[in-house]
Parts: C-alpha cells; structure tokens; sequence
C-alpha cells in the first residue's frame, strides 16, 4: 500500500532571511538611481556634474552595502 502524505511546500531560506534580501534589493536600487541622470542637453559641452559627491561616492556605497547584505541574507541560517 502507499502512504499519500501532503507535502507541505517549505520554501528554501526562511522569513528572516527573505526580509534581509528585499532589504538589499531596496539598496542596490537606491544605488542605482542615484547614479543615474547628469546628463547633458548638448553633447558638445561637458557636464560636471557627473563627478558630484552622490554618484562618486555615496551611490556605489549603497550598492555595496546592498551586495553586502544580499550575501549576509544567504548565508545566514534561519531558525526553523
């Protein structure tokens, strides 16, 4: 005879650990929208603004920091 067991689906990391990895998606998008833009109307004339503070320094710092969480959230083992 079979034994018919409903197999309850477990998904593969858990709550804590999928919380951590949105978090780090919200990251990495901040990052990336912060470094867009600073574009110039006429392409003959250089724009500066594309050396500001926001895209050299404080967007890959979001970024990083979001690449940085997404590998915590991997890594880290949930209580089950």
């Amino acid at each position: 005879m079979k034994k018919t067991e409903s197999k309850k689906k477990q998904l593969l990391f858990g709550k804590k650990n999928y919380l951590f990895l949105f978090i780090s998606l919200l990251f990495i998008s901040v990052g990336f929208i912060l470094m867009s833009g600073g574009g110039s109307p006429d392409s003959n004339v250089f724009n500066q603004e594309i050396f500001s503070f926001r895209r050299i320094r404080l967007a890959p710092t979001f970024v990083l920091t979001g690449f940085g969480v997404a590998v915590y959230s991997i890594l880290t083992t949930s209580k089950k």
